[in-house]
């Protein structure tokens, strides 16, 4: 029974282990882990804290102050005298009229919009970020497993060429050249093993773990075009919609209203003042008198002259307007440009996985008619080895243009700020 047990236990450990980890897991992961994505969720929830700081400047403030003293005094008056005075005082303060106040409340709100939209920028960067690298591991590992199968392949040929060199069938000049790719192949598979391990580290920066076996994409998946598949639809979406045109926009309108603060420097403040306050033995004149005192009133502060500094801050304001709507226009600018190159990018894409997928047929038809030929003896071992490294090269090419496009999308989104987790488990949803 206890072995039935283990060998159950051992089973479940090694399903656990044969599972993959696949991009919607380790996005999952990425949201929990990844350094750059909780620097911008902690600044969006700093923000959040300025709603709260300019509302408290609009309500009433209140304050309690208390003193206690012994004194001893002497004087050719009053002689010698000693007493304890105390006293305490409540105060209230309520504005009523403080402009740059009720401006600065208005401004913490769109800067929260703006955190919020950097945030928003944040999480796409990683989802961009994280498919890049997820597609890089594939990738090398692709280019890894066909260098290979083509190092298998030429080993075979090397041995055919060394057996047919023996017997006379072959010379020496195609055991040479067997040789020689083999070699090279073998220097090949070098850099691509160290090109896996550094891809596999980028990755593991970002989900803050080693990686484990990753789901790949699945053979002959249909890529599809973008929806809608209008240029300039995404084009309008990515000047309106883009996070980086929002976040402009926000930081555009924080820009207007810091203007209209600095112009209420020259406006007149007003505040409803009330207190009360209590003093026993206040002073030598007032020896054990207690003292009850109320005062309600309207204080009013006109700002005549500050050195120029008023004038001075708006001037800054209104240039650092002009910036920010400089800076808007730009991010239009290129939020467009990125949106045409990601829209061209994919359907270049798209045409290229055709021809390549067409030219892979191609290639392996080549090369099992340059091996019958060998064999037929109408072909040179060369010819095999040319025709074995011309498929290498067209799947490590298929592959990548495969990855390409499908992040090309993912960046059109992005570009439109129309990148979800939904796209993300769209995307994990073509892996095995």
């Amino acid at each position: 029974m206890k072995k039935t047990v283990m060998l159950c236990l051992l089973a479940l450990g090694s399903a656990e282990m044969a599972v993959a980890d696949d991009l919607l897991g380790l996005y999952r992961e990425a949201l929990a882990t990844d350094a750059k994505f909780a620097a911008a969720q902690a600044q969006y929830q700093a923000t959040e804290q300025r709603v709260g700081q300019s509302r408290a400047a609009l309500l009433p403030a209140i304050t309690l102050s208390g003193n206690t003293a012994s004194i001893n005094r002497d004087s050719n008056t009053f002689n010698r005298q000693d007493y304890t005075s105390n006293s305490f005082s409540v105060n209230l303060t309520q504005p009523l009229l403080r402009w740059e106040n009720k401006v600065a409340h208005d401004q913490s709100q769109v800067l929260v919009e703006q955190a919020a939209a950097e945030r928003e920028l944040a999480r796409q960067d990683l989802v961009l970020r994280l498919a890049q690298a997820y597609f890089d591991v594939l990738l090398a590992q692709d280019a890894l497993a066909t260098i290979g199968a083509e190092r298998a392949a030429i080993a075979e040929q090397l041995a055919s060429a060394r057996r047919g060199y023996d017997i006379g069938t072959a010379n020496i000049t195609d055991v040479r050249d067997a040789e020689a790719r083999h070699d090279l192949v073998g220097a090949q598979q070098i850099v691509a093993r160290n090109d896996l391990a550094a891809k596999r580290e980028a990755l593991r920066v970002i989900i803050n773990r080693e990686p484990g076996d990753l789901a790949s994409l699945r053979a002959g998946v249909a890529l599809g075009s973008p929806d809608p598949d209008d240029m300039e639809a995404w084009v309008k979406a990515a000047t309106t919609d883009g996070l980086v045109v929002v976040a402009g926009q926000a930081a555009l309108e924080i820009a207007r209203l810091e203007t209209r603060k600095a112009q209420a420097g020259h406006y007149p403040k007003v505040d409803l003042t009330a207190s009360y306050a209590e003093s026993r033995s206040a002073t030598i004149n007032t020896v054990g008198t207690d003292l009850d005192e109320y005062s309600v009133g309207v204080q009013v502060s006109v700002p005549l002259y500050s050195g120029g500094a008023v004038a001075a801050r708006q001037r800054e304001t209104q240039h650092l307007l002009r910036k920010a709507e400089a800076d808007l226009d730009s991010a239009r600018r290129s939020g467009a440009l990125t949106a045409r190159q990601a829209f061209l990018a994919t359907h270049a894409g798209l045409a290229q996985a055709t021809a390549l997928g067409q030219a892979l047929v191609s290639a392996r038809t080549a090369l099992a008619s340059n091996q019958r030929g060998l064999e037929l003896g109408v072909r040179a071992n060369v010819d095999v080895l040319n025709a074995q490294q011309q498929v290498s090269t067209t799947e490590r090419d298929l592959a990548r243009s495969r990855y390409d496009t499908l992040m090309s999308l993912l960046r059109l989104k992005a570009a439109a700020g129309k990148l979800s987790d939904t796209d993300v488990t769209g995307l994990s949803a073509l892996l095995n």
